[in-house]
């Protein structure tokens, strides 16, 4: 995924941290791998850090949820390309909702749903915002989701704060799943009432998916 090594500035997000070697890659494209969209090739911006979730990384993530995607309303958060939203959305998805920090990535992610939208309107919405400070507002009224997929940048902290103001603020329904994944060094702090489902590890990076249980 779009890993970065550790930063000392205060910004959020994907794409807010630099790439192992400080600067911008090359401008990519992007695959989707399942559902309506499969074998849809779009186009992923130069920007520091910006890299896709690897194929295999969603085909490992999306066999695991299996059936829990169609109808579900989705958070992609840190959200980058948007490679794991994208996919939830091509798998029918009730709602998907991206946020992002960075406005040129999160611009680039809303044009990639509009070509893809170019065949009927897409239940997709696009988020320029901190995630940390979006998080803390809480969701509007009867819009818990049922599905998170969070990848933060790496070495920063963001992973339990990102958890306990999912748990905390009422974002997540009973039973929804929660994808994270953080740097392979690290044992993640969740709520007491996530449920470990499933987890992998690939290059650098360590992937949980989490089930919500009914708080004791």
């Amino acid at each position: 995924m779009k890993k970065r090594a550790p930063h000392k500035g205060p910004a959020r997000g994907k794409s807010s941290a630099p790439s192992r070697s400080g600067k911008a890659g090359p401008a990519g494209r992007l695959r989707i791998i399942g559902g309506r969209f499969k074998r849809r090739l779009l186009t992923v911006i130069e920007a520091p850090g910006l890299r896709p979730t690897p194929d295999r990384v969603r085909e490992t993530l999306y066999n695991w949820l299996g059936f829990h995607v169609g109808g579900a309303r989705v958070l992609d958060l840190f959200a980058g390309s948007g490679a794991l939203g994208l996919e939830a959305l091509s798998r029918e998805a009730a709602q998907v909702t991206f946020v992002e920090r960075e406005s040129r990535v999160a611009r680039a992610l809303a044009d990639n749903i509009t070509t893809l939208s170019n065949e009927g309107p897409l239940p997709a919405t696009v988020i320029t915002a901190d995630v940390i400070h979006w998080l803390q507002s809480g969701p509007p009224p009867e819009e818990s989701v049922d599905l998170v997929l969070l990848d933060p940048p790496f070495r920063l902290g963001l992973a339990a704060e990102s958890c306990e103001l999912l748990e905390s603020r009422g974002w997540l329904k009973d039973g929804a799943m929660i994808y994270l994944e953080v740097e392979a060094e690290l044992t993640p702090q969740v709520p007491a009432n996530w449920q470990l489902h499933r987890e992998s590890r690939a290059g650098d990076s360590h992937g949980r998916l989490y089930r919500r249980q009914q708080p004791a």
